[in-house]
C-alpha cells in the first residue's frame, strides 16, 4: 500500500510530510506505519516503516533524526545524524540532508521553516509541552541558527480535536493558573468535565511568540482510526499499546 503523506500549503517550499498510518508493515493494534521505537511492536517492523519514511523524505535512514520525547520544553540542535537519541521534544537544524522527525498519537506535531535562512524545526507539543513553552523554545533555538521568527512559518499536523479531548477540572486549573485568559480554550462537557482545544492553544502560543504564519491542517487523530493512531482512543478501547505517527521536514 502506498504511503499517505499530508502537507501544509505554508510549507510548500520545504520538503515535509505528516504521515498517516497507511502504507506500513505493522499488524494488530499497530496495523500500518507505526514508527514508535518505544512501542511494543516488533523492532524490525518499526525499522521497515522508518525506512519507508526515509525513502519518502529522500534521505538515508540514519539521516531521519528524532529524539527521545519526554513532554518537556527541551530542544536539540542537530548538525549530524545521531548515534543516540537525546531527551528532548523538539529538534532544529540548518544542515541540508537531515530530515527532522517527531512522533505523536494525539499530541501536536509541529513543523517549522524559515526557508530564507535555511533553518527548520520539528516539535512534539502535547498539552504539557505547549504549556511549558516547547513551541517558543523551538523558535528561540531556530534563531540561534540564523532564523527570523517573523520569516518562520509553522504547521500543526494531525492532533486530537476539541470535541474528543475531555479533561477534568484540575486540568483547567493548570491553564488558568498560568493565564486566566486560557479559559477560552475550554468548552463545557458532561458534568464537571471540559473539552480542551489543543490545536487552538498551540496556534495561540505560536502567534503570541511572533511567528510569521501558522496553521493547523485540521485532522483529528481520535476521530479517524483508519488514518491515525490515537493514545486516547486506544485507552478507551482497552488496547494494550498504540502506534505512533511520524511527521518530518528537511531542507
Amino acid at each position: 500500500m502506498t504511503l499517505e503523506i499530508l502537507t501544509s500549503d505554508l510549507l510548500t517550499d520545504t520538503k515535509h510530510g505528516f504521515f498517516t498510518r497507511k502504507g506500513g508493515a505493522s499488524s494488530g493494534v499497530f496495523t500500518g506505519l507505526n514508527c514508535g521505537q518505544g512501542s511494543s511492536d516488533q523492532s524490525e517492523i518499526v525499522a521497515i516503516n522508518r525506512s519507508r519514511v526515509a525513502d519518502a523524505m529522500a534521505v538515508p535512514l540514519p539521516h531521519l533524526v528524532n529524539v527521545h520525547q519526554v513532554h518537556s520544553a527541551k530542544v536539540a540542535v542537530i548538525d549530524e545524524p545521531l548515534v543516540a537519541r537525546p531527551e528532548a521534544d523538539a529538534l532544529v537544524t540548518a544542515t541540508p540532508g537531515l530530515a527532522l522527525a517527531v512522533l505523536t498519537a494525539d499530541c501536536q506535531p509541529v513543523l517549522f521553516a524559515d526557508r530564507q535562512a535555511g533553518v527548520i524545526g520539528a516539535a512534539h507539543a502535547g498539552w504539557r509541552g505547549a504549556l511549558d513553552g516547547i513551541l517558543e523554545a523551538t523558535l528561540d533555538a531556530m534563531e540561534t541558527l540564523g532564523a527570523s521568527r517573523t520569516n518562520t512559518v509553522a504547521a500543526i499536523g494531525p492532533t486530537i480535536s476539541q470535541r474528543a479531548y475531555e479533561v477534568g477540572p484540575e486540568f483547567l486549573d493548570d491553564f488558568i493558573a498560568e493565564d486566566p485568559s486560557n479559559s477560552r480554550f475550554f468548552a463545557n462537557g458532561n458534568g464537571d468535565r471540559y473539552l480542551f482545544d489543543l490545536p487552538a492553544f498551540g496556534l495561540h502560543r505560536l502567534r503570541q511568540a511572533g511567528i510569521g504564519n501558522a496553521e493547523w491542517i485540521r485532522h483529528c487523530t481520535y476521530s479517524d482510526p483508519a488514518r491515525f493512531y490515537s493514545y486516547r482512543r486506544s485507552t478507551h478501547e482497552g488496547q494494550a499499546d498504540y502506534g505512533r505517527l511520524i511527521s518530518s521536514i528537511r531542507l
